[in-house]
């Protein structure tokens, strides 16, 4: 049954007494009969919202048959929460510039029954399966159960609320955090499970977006609730609403809002979200970074993701804590039964389930040798990588707390190739002082015992926000106000890091980095900052300082001849060079396999700078190829002489390098270079 229209004609102008066409003297509306199976639940009632935000228009609904309303169409908590049912009549009515568009808009919608598809077409669905299988993501042979996790409520203190500008900041980072996290999980939705299904997280974004909502918890902060209260009690009001509903169907989507109240909650205080139940293979969608670093190695065995990027941070942080895992393992595994025999190869990226007695044995055989080697590895790990042919390849650290250097240096670590600072300035209410700063970087060279620390001066931006250096919102931060950009727009806090820096420089052997690089202008400018700081200093310039650059950006890579002369070194950035180069986002699932380091135009690039550099100064890569044993021989062989790693990553690479041979007897750099895609630099690499 088509919905029934009436009130106004709407192809004729509505006008004034005088006859006048007017856009606001009487509201326009019409009435439209819900085909919905289920109502306007959540998907139909986002797509609704998505819509009606479109247009300078005031839209609202009331439902006739309820009585409910009227609500604003341009709020998801209030529309859902409608008790729109199969068959109600809710009447539309807009005000406003483009009130007549917005209402035939939204009339055709109700037509289209809001764009959901078929209940026979849901039904006979099948999930896709994902086409390019699971991705190693961190080496080893993980063997053990399949463990479920499970999300804990958010334990709120009792904390005093800051400025109420600090506080609305405050929420307002962590919903942009959780809106990149539901809009990473919507790609896998709709890849292994299709649109329709990837619908609820439209409904999840429409939720943290919301006017209304926001609107509350921007009250409850001016009455002096901290964020994270403040968002608990006005989410916790919108789930009671959805609760109250008399449709069963409608009432369960009080579920949706409560993980993503909670999602947010979450970031706001730091929280961990995963509890493990007994000991084996985790089995997850996907696991935030934060929730990685909780993991206990101890009772993880390995871990299986369905979602995920081999370059992403979760799989950077598994790696660094040793455990084996496979990421992009499609929809599929999520039904695997806990309790489950799970056998992962990290390094092949291969999952078996209930595996039989053979490749059982075959699995453990292999993690029997690779412990060995392993072993073998750490006993040398405080001795040099000189290849086979006597040239020396310093292996560093990529270190992002004292506790790293402290595990860097007992892991064999000639350096600190690349120290995070922003570890200093997130999850602070203001910047940390050029006193701080200098008191941990001490602590860092002291944990190395005096090896060279690599500070990579603030890297942070519009995907990590700062409270108090507050950016306009960016449609796509990966290419906006980020590294060094950031940092020369933001005088005050790179003049208070490049102070801490030279002062800590006059003590100890100290290079200075600065991230995301793209003109020579940056660099000059930058290098210019730093002398004037180490001028207001008064000693002179550090006898150990040496200056670099992050190659992240495929244009300075093909321009590093313009950089070379003003720098010491070029440190190359493979995880973002390689999303840059091959446009795949290196966070975003349904792109990992296509985001791959070893494609021949990104070793391309990387042989760009080498050659640009031959003579003149120093190329490394802090990049997770760099910790690709497989790679070392070719890495070496294109003139990288420093490779920095997560720091149990060290003696292993270090043993990859002893194998390897700085100029190669035979072709594999011209044959790598011209390879028609990674597979084949693989198959070259074997």
């Amino acid at each position: 049954m088509n919905p029934i229209v009436d009130t106004v004609d709407l192809d004729r102008p509505h006008s004034d007494a005088a006859g006048t066409a007017t856009v606001a003297a009487v509201p326009l509306s019409a009435v439209v009969k819900i085909l919905n199976p289920h109502g306007l639940h959540a998907r139909p009632a986002a797509r609704l919202v998505q819509e009606a935000r479109r247009y300078d228009a005031r839209v609202q609904l009331r439902n006739l048959d309820t009585g409910a309303g009227p609500v604003p169409a341009t709020s998801l908590s209030r529309v859902a929460a409608l008790g729109a049912l199969h068959g109600h009549r809710v009447e539309v009515s807009a005000t406003g510039a483009q009130a007549r568009e917005a209402l035939q808009h939204v009339v055709d919608l109700a037509e289209r029954r809001f764009d959901e598809p078929e209940p026979a077409a849901t039904e006979q669905a099948a999930p896709v399966a994902h086409n390019g299988g699971p991705l190693a993501a961190s080496p080893g042979i993980a063997i053990g159960p399949a463990i479920p996790i499970r999300s804990a409520d958010v334990d709120v203190p009792d904390e005093e609320a800051e400025d109420e500008v600090v506080e609305w900041r405050r929420l307002r980072a962590a919903v942009a955090e959780v809106r990149r996290q539901i809009q990473r999980v919507r790609v896998t939705a709709a890849q292994e499970a299709g649109v329709g299904e990837a619908g609820i997280f439209d409904a999840h974004l429409m939720l943290i977006d919301d006017a209304e909502l926001l609107d509350d918890v921007h009250t409850r902060i001016r009455t002096g609730l901290a964020a994270p209260r403040a968002w608990l009690d006005a989410i916790g009001a919108v789930e009671s609403e959805f609760a109250a509903v008399p449709d069963p169907y409608l009432r369960a989507r009080a579920a949706d809002v409560h993980a993503v109240g909670q999602q947010v909650a979450r970031v706001l205080v730091g929280a961990p979200e995963i509890l493990i139940d007994g000991q084996g293979v985790v089995i997850a969608d996907d696991l935030t970074p934060a929730q990685v670093a909780g993991l206990d190695p101890t009772r993880v065995k390995g871990l299986v993701l369905a979602s995920g990027s081999p370059t992403g941070h979760n799989a950077i942080l598994a790696r660094s804590r040793a455990i084996p895992a496979i990421v992009a393992a499609g929809a599929g595994v999520l039904a695997i039964p806990p309790g489950s025999t799970i056998a992962l190869d990290g390094t092949s990226g291969k999952l078996y389930v209930n595996p039989d007695a053979d490749t059982r044995h075959q699995l453990e055989a292999l993690d029997e040798r690779a412990r060995a080697a392993a072993t073998l590895a750490m006993e040398a790990a405080h001795a040099p990588a000189i290849t086979a042919d006597g040239v020396e390849i310093l292996v560093g650290a990529n270190i992002g707390s004292v506790a790293d250097a402290q595990a860097a240096a007992a892991h064999g670590a000639d350096l600190a190739g690349l120290v995070r600072t922003e570890f200093l300035y997130l999850d602070r209410r203001e910047a940390p002082t050029v006193e701080q700063q200098v008191e941990v970087y001490r602590a860092l060279a002291a944990a190395l015992d005096g090896r060279r620390v690599t500070l990579r001066t603030l890297d942070v931006g519009g995907d990590k926000p700062l409270p108090y250096a507050p950016q306009p919102p960016e449609n796509n931060p990966f290419l906006g106000m980020r590294g060094i950009r950031l940092a020369l727009a933001q005088r005050d806090l790179l003049h208070d890091q490049l102070q801490a820096i030279v002062h800590v420089a006059h003590e100890t052997p100290v290079s200075v980095m600065f991230p995301m690089v793209s003109t020579l202008d940056e660099l000059l400018e930058a290098r210019r900052r730093l002398q004037h700081v180490i001028e207001l200093d008064g000693r002179g310039t550090p006898d150990d300082l040496q200056v670099g650059i992050m190659v992240e950006v495929p244009a300075t890579a093909l321009k590093a001849e313009a950089f070379a002369p003003h720098v010491d070194f070029f440190s190359i950035g493979t995880n973002d060079l390689t999303q840059y180069a091959l446009a795949a986002e290196r966070g975003n699932p349904a792109v990992a396999a296509i985001g791959d380091p070893l494609d021949p135009g990104v070793l391309r690039l990387v042989d760009s700078v080498c050659r640009a550099a031959s003579g003149r100064c120093l190329v490394a890569v802090c990049g997770e190829l760099a910790a690709d044993e497989k790679a070392a021989a070719l890495l070496v062989a294109l003139g990288i002489r420093e490779l920095s790693v997560a720091p149990a990553s060290a003696p292993r690479v270090k043993q990859a390098v002893r194998l390897a041979a700085a100029a190669p007897d035979h072709d594999l750099l011209p044959q790598c270079l011209t390879a028609t895609g990674p597979a084949e630099v693989r198959a070259l690499l074997r």
